[in-house]
C-alpha cells in the first residue's frame, strides 16, 4: 500500500469502501497507472477487507485495448487457437458455425476452453461432471424454504461477494473487449474473493457467467466476439460460497447507444424495481408478473414468458418460481425467510424466444433486442432485503 501526501486535486480523494478521505493508493494501481479515485484507501484495514474484489482491477487492466480486425479475422484467430463453437448445451464442439436460421444479426463465435477453479476452492456438486445430483432431487423443489439466521447471513456475505464482482466485470464493459474477456474478469473476481462462479459446468455450462448481448435474452456463452458500440450486453453472476449462492445480472451500454436501446434498458430496470417494491409478507407470488406485464405494457414492450425467477439458497435453483408476466398461474405467498431472485427479461418485439443450436443461448423470436435486470432478495417481516443490491 502506498502513501502519499494529499495536495491539489488527492485532496479530495475517498476510501473506495468507506467514502473517508484517503490518502493511501494501492501500489498495484501506481505502477499500472491507473485512475487514483479508484485505487485510493484511508487505511490498510480498509485495503485488507477490499483486496480480494479490488485486484480483479489489475486484471481488467491487462486486457487488449480495441481491436480494428474483421470478424472473419476475429472467428479466424480463435480457431487457431483451438477454440471451438460450442454445441449440445456445451457437451460437443465444432469448428464451424452450426447452420441455423438465425433471426437476428448476432452469431456465436468460437469459445475458450474451460477455466479452472482451484482445489481449495469449495465446489458445489456439478463442478467435475456436469450434472447436479443434490438439486433436482431435493425437497425444495416442491417446498419453499423458510431460511434460518444462520442461512441468511451467509446468503447476505455471498451476494456481497457476488456484487463485487459485477461490478468488476461492469467496469471491464467497453468496446473491443470480447465477452470471453468479461468471463476471465468474473472468474478471477470470484476465485479471489474465495468463491465457485455457480454456472461453470452447471448441466455442462462452458462458462463462469452468461453474457446475452443485443438479441440475447439470456444464458448468452462468453465467446471471442468482441462487443461493439452500440451493443448492449447483459451479465449474470452467480458466486457460490461459504455454501450458498447468489445471484444477480444487470444490463449495461457499451459506448453511445441508440434511444430505443436506451428506453428498452430503463423500462426493464424499472419492471424490476417496481416488482420489488411489492415484496413482503403475505404477498402472491403472481403478483410479481402483474406488476411487471403492466409496466411493460404501458411501455410497449413484452415480457418474456419462457424463463423466471427461482429460489435460491444453498441449491442453485428451488421453489418458488416467479413468472414475470400477468395471469401466470404462481401458487403460494410471500413469507418472512424465503429468498427468491426477480429477473425480468423484457424483448423490444414479440416476447417469444427461439433457442441457438449450442442449446443454451436464448435469442428473440423476431431478432429484436432484449434486457434482463435481476436480484436476489429476502423476505423479511420489516420489508424485503436487497441481497444483491448492497
Amino acid at each position: 500500500m502506498d502513501g502519499s501526501a494529499a495536495d491539489g486535486g488527492e485532496s479530495a480523494l475517498v476510501c473506495v469502501r468507506c467514502s473517508k478521505p484517503a490518502r493511501l493508493q494501492c501500489p498495484k494501481c501506481v505502477e499500472l497507472k491507473l485512475p487514483r479515485a479508484n485505487a485510493a484507501f484511508c487505511s490498510q484495514d480498509c485495503f485488507k477487507v477490499m483486496w480480494s474484489s479490488h485486484k480483479s482491477v489489475h486484471t481488467e487492466a491487462r486486457l487488449p485495448a480495441l481491436r480494428a480486425d474483421s470478424p472473419e479475422e476475429q472467428i479466424s484467430a480463435a480457431l487457431g487457437r483451438g477454440w471451438l463453437y460450442c454445441l449440445k448445451k456445451g457437451q460437443n464442439r465444432t469448428a464451424r458455425l452450426p447452420y441455423f436460421d438465425w433471426p437476428g444479426p448476432l452469431r456465436p463465435y468460437p469459445i475458450s476452453s474451460k477455466r479452472l477453479v482451484p482445489d481449495n476452492i469449495t465446489k458445489p456438486d456439478w463442478a467435475y461432471d456436469g450434472i447436479p445430483k443434490v438439486e433436482p432431487m431435493s425437497d425444495l423443489q416442491n417446498t419453499v424454504e423458510i431460511k434460518t439466521p444462520e442461512q441468511i447471513e451467509r446468503m447476505r456475505e455471498t451476494c456481497r461477494i457476488a456484487r463485487e464482482v459485477l461490478d468488476a466485470a461492469a467496469r471491464a464493459v467497453r468496446p473491443g473487449i470480447t465477452t470471453d474477456e468479461i468471463d476471465e474478469v468474473v472468474h478471477e473476481a470470484t476465485i479471489a474473493a474465495g468463491g465457485y462462479p455457480s454456472p461453470l459446468n452447471y448441466h455442462f455450462f462452458p462458462k463462469s457467467c452468461c453474457t446475452s448481448v443485443n438479441e440475447v435474452i439470456c444464458h448468452g456463452i462468453p465467446d471471442a466476439r468482441r462487443l461493439e458500440e452500440g451493443d448492449i450486453v447483459n451479465v449474470d453472476v452467480t458466486v457460490y460460497y461459504n455454501g450458498v449462492h447468489g445471484d444477480l445480472n444487470e444490463t449495461f451500454f457499451v459506448g453511445k447507444v441508440d434511444d430505443a436501446s436506451q428506453q428498452l434498458v430503463r423500462c426493464t430496470y424499472e419492471c424490476l424495481e417496481k416488482a420489488i417494491a411489492i415484496v413482503k409478507p403475505g404477498v402472491r407470488f403472481r403478483e410479481v408478473g402483474e406488476v411487471i406485464s403492466r409496466h411493460a405494457s404501458m411501455s410497449g414492450v413484452s415480457v418474456v414468458k419462457s424463463y423466471c425467477g427461482h429460489g435460491i439458497g444453498e441449491l442453485f435453483h428451488c421453489a418458488p418460481n416467479i413468472p414475470h408476466y400477468g395471469r401466470n398461474k404462481a401458487v403460494g405467498i410471500m413469507k418472512a425467510g424465503q429468498t427468491f431472485t426477480i429477473e425480468p427479461m423484457i424483448n423490444a418485439g414479440v416476447w417469444r424466444d427461439r433457442m441457438w443450436p449450442d442449446g443454451w443461448t436464448a435469442v428473440t423470436a423476431d431478432g429484436k433486442r432484449s434486457a434482463q435486470f435481476e436480484h436476489t432478495l429476502l423476505v423479511s417481516n420489516i420489508l424485503f432485503h436487497h441481497f444483491s443490491k448492497d
